[in-house]
């Protein structure tokens, strides 16, 4: 089983859109049984909330859906729980690298953007405070570095014919 977990600020627009990509990803690639998917946020300001209603239609027009309900990482269980630990912008990454136990647990925690191939950008902008197109940018970043993560996924879980 390989464990992925996405973490933004307040784990409603851009960690459980990432969620909900690679959810369906992962589905169309026939490896649900053998991949867990979660959200986080470093802040706990919207615990319990569904994803930001914004990012649900932008995500449904997409085909996403986004399941999840927000929570804080949990430094005691998330280094633990999960393989990957795939941060959305520079703050999001410093606060959980700031966390981590060891360097095996600092080892776990990817930019997204590190996984990117069709986006040269530096983070995944939070698309909380804008329009319409923001979400839509996001969603095309977000979309780009899960192609690249499922790649990593995929390779893990079945073995090189």
């Amino acid at each position: 089983m390989v464990r992925v977990l996405f973490v933004c600020l307040g784990n409603i627009c851009r960690s459980p859109a990432a969620e909900g990509i690679f959810i369906k990803m992962v589905e169309q690639a026939g490896l649900s049984h053998q991949v867990q998917i979660d959200s986080a946020g470093t802040s706990a300001h919207h615990t319990g909330e569904p994803a930001d209603a914004r990012m649900q239609q932008h995500a449904a027009e997409r085909g996403y859906r986004l399941p999840s309900r927000a929570r804080q990482f949990d430094h005691t269980l998330d280094f633990e729980r999960f393989d990957f630990i795939i941060t959305m912008d520079e703050h999001n990454y410093n606060d959980v690298i700031d966390l981590a136990p060891d360097p095996q647990a600092r080892d776990k925690v990817i930019p997204l953007v590190e996984l990117c191939r069709t986006h040269a950008v530096a983070r995944v902008p939070d698309p909380y405070y804008g329009g319409d197109d923001g979400f839509r940018l996001v969603l095309d970043i977000l979309e780009d570095g899960c192609e690249q993560l499922l790649n990593q996924v995929r390779a893990m879980v079945r073995p090189p014919t």
